[in-house]
C-alpha cells in the first residue's frame, strides 16, 4: 500500500504544491484544444475531465486537510461535478494514502508525549482507514480492543490558508461574486476548524449517542478521554462493512429496507428534535454489522440548525405554501434566496428557478413513504443541475443565494439521499417526524 513518509505543513510548501497542480491543469487545457481536432467534443472533454480529476485528486491526497475535504465535500452531491470528478473525490471518503509507520510513531508522540507502543498493550502502526484529517489504527488496552483515530500533522494550523487558495476555484466553479461571498467561506472554516478539534467530537459523539440510544437497530462506539487529546481519540473497535460495502454484497431487500430506515429515523430526529445533525453523511462514516444494525461513526462535522433556517426551511415542504405564490416568494426572502436589492427580473427568474428545484428536492419530504432505490428521481435531479449548469442566463447573474446554513442542511440531504440509493432503500417511512 502506498504510505506518506513527510506531508507538506507550511503555508509556502502547501502553496507551492497547489500552484504545481494548477499548472498541471493549464497544460491539461491546452491538450484539450489539441484534443478537439481529432476527437469529438463530447470525447475531448471527457479526457480532459479525466486527467484534471486525476491531476488534482493525486495533489490533495498528499495535502490532505481541508482542500481534500472539500473534495469529499463535492463528491457527495453527484449533480454538480462530471462523472471522472466524483469517481476521483470520492476515494477521499475512507480510502487515501496513510501515514508511513514512523510517521505515525512520531505525531501521535508529539501529541500524547509518549509513543503509541508504550501506552497501548498493542498497537498496529499500519493504519486501517485513511481519510481527510486523520487515520485509525487498532490497538488493546486492558483486553479492550480500540480505533485510535490520529490527525494528520499541519492540518489543523492550514486551514484558513488553504481555503484562501482554494476559494478562488470555488468561486468560479459556483458562480459566486465577490460580494457577500465571505460569510459562505467563513462558514466552511469553522466547521473544518470545529473538525479538528477531537475533543470536541468526542463531546459531540456522547451527545448524539445519548440523545439517539432509543432508535431502533442503531449503535455508536464508546469513547476514552484518558486516551484522547485534542488530535487523537480513542473509541471501541466496531466491526462490520462500510455502507458502501454493505450496499455492494447485500441482496435482502428486507435488510436494506431495514438499515435505511434506521439511517433516515437517525437523521430525522437530529434535524426535528435536536435542530443539529450531523453534517457529512458519507459512507465511510457509517458501517452495518452482522447482525443488521447501522453503527454511526465520526461526529466532528455537526451543524445547529436555528429557528429562523428551520421553519422556513421545511415549511417549504407544505404544498399550500409552494402552491401560493406570495407565501413563497416571502419564504424565499426569509431564506436569503431573494434579496431586497434583487430587480424584478431577478427575483422572477430566481422565483421559478427554485420554485422547479424544490418541489423536486422536497419530494421525499411529502410523501408517507419514499421508494430511494428509483433511479428516475436521482436522474431527474441529475438532469436539472446540468440544465442550471448550462444556463447562461444563471451565470450572468450573482450565484450568492441562500442563507449561509444552507451550505451544510442541504449537503446534510444531498448525501443522505445518495446514501439511501446506495443501500436501495425501496419503503422508507418518512412522516414519522412533524416539522415542528
Amino acid at each position: 500500500m502506498e504510505t506518506i513518509d513527510k506531508l507538506p505543513i507550511s503555508k509556502v510548501k502547501r502553496a507551492s504544491k497547489l500552484i504545481q497542480t494548477g499548472a498541471k491543469v493549464g497544460t491539461n487545457y491546452l491538450k484539450y484544444y489539441g484534443n478537439k481536432l481529432i476527437y469529438s467534443e463530447v470525447e475531448a472533454k471527457t479526457k480532459l475531465d479525466e486527467a484534471n480529476a486525476s491531476d488534482i485528486y493525486n495533489s490533495l491526497k498528499n495535502l490532505k486537510g481541508s482542500p481534500l475535504k472539500v473534495a469529499q465535500m463535492l463528491s457527495m452531491d453527484k449533480s454538480i461535478l462530471p462523472q471522472a470528478y466524483v469517481d476521483q473525490f470520492s476515494l477521499a471518503q475512507f480510502s487515501v494514502p496513510p501515514l508511513s509507520s514512523p510517521l505515525v510513531t512520531k505525531t501521535f508522540t508529539r501529541y500524547f508525549g509518549q509513543s503509541p507502543q508504550e501506552l497501548f498493550d498493542h498497537f498496529d502502526p499500519n493504519a486501517t482507514n485513511a481519510a481527510t484529517i486523520g487515520q485509525v489504527h487498532k490497538a488493546q488496552k486492558d483486553g479492550k480492543t480500540l480505533a485510535i483515530k490520529i490527525q494528520y500533522p499541519g492540518v489543523a494550523d492550514s486551514i484558513s490558508s488553504d481555503l484562501a487558495l482554494v476559494k478562488p476555484i470555488a468561486m468560479r466553479m459556483f458562480n459566486i461574486k465577490g460580494q457577500d461571498s465571505d460569510k459562505y467561506f467563513r462558514e466552511v472554516e469553522q466547521k473544518l476548524i470545529d473538525e479538528t478539534d477531537y475533543t470536541n467530537e468526542i463531546r459531540q459523539s456522547v451527545e448524539v449517542a445519548k440523545a439517539c440510544r432509543h432508535i431502533p437497530n442503531l449503535k455508536f462506539p464508546n469513547y476514552y478521554p484518558e486516551y484522547s487529546t485534542k488530535q487523537i481519540i480513542a473509541m471501541d473497535w466496531m466491526t462490520g462493512q462500510h455502507l458502501s460495502e454493505f450496499s455492494k454484497e447485500n441482496i435482502n431487500q428486507e435488510l436494506a429496507n431495514q438499515v435505511g430506515q434506521t439511517l433516515w429515523d437517525f437523521y430525522m430526529y437530529q434535524i426535528h428534535s435536536l435542530k443539529k445533525v450531523h453534517a457529512d453523511p458519507h459512507p465511510g462514516n457509517f458501517l452495518v454489522d452482522p447482525t443488521g444494525t447501522l453503527v454511526a461513526l465520526d461526529f466532528g462535522c455537526m451543524k445547529e440548525i436555528p429557528n429562523d433556517f428551520y421553519i422556513p426551511y421545511f415549511e417549504l415542504t407544505e404544498p399550500e405554501i409552494m402552491q401560493n405564490k406570495v407565501l413563497f416568494m416571502d419564504k424565499l426572502v426569509q431564506l436569503e434566496i431573494i434579496r431586497h436589492d434583487d430587480t424584478e427580473e431577478e427575483k422572477a427568474f430566481f422565483g421559478e428557478m427554485f420554485h422547479d428545484l424544490l418541489q423536486l428536492f422536497t419530494r421525499p419530504l411529502t410523501q408517507d413513504t419514499f421508494d430511494f432505490s428509483d433511479q428516475h428521481f436521482f436522474n431527474e435531479i441529475a438532469n436539472l443541475g446540468e440544465q442550471f449548469a448550462k444556463n447562461t442566463t444563471l451565470r450572468k447573474m450573482n450565484g450568492n443565494r441562500g442563507s449561509k446554513h444552507f451550505i451544510y442542511v442541504n449537503r446534510t440531504f444531498f448525501g443522505l439521499y445518495n446514501l439511501m440509493h446506495e443501500i436501495g432503500a425501496k419503503s422508507v417511512t418518512i412522516q414519522n417526524v412533524a416539522f415542528t
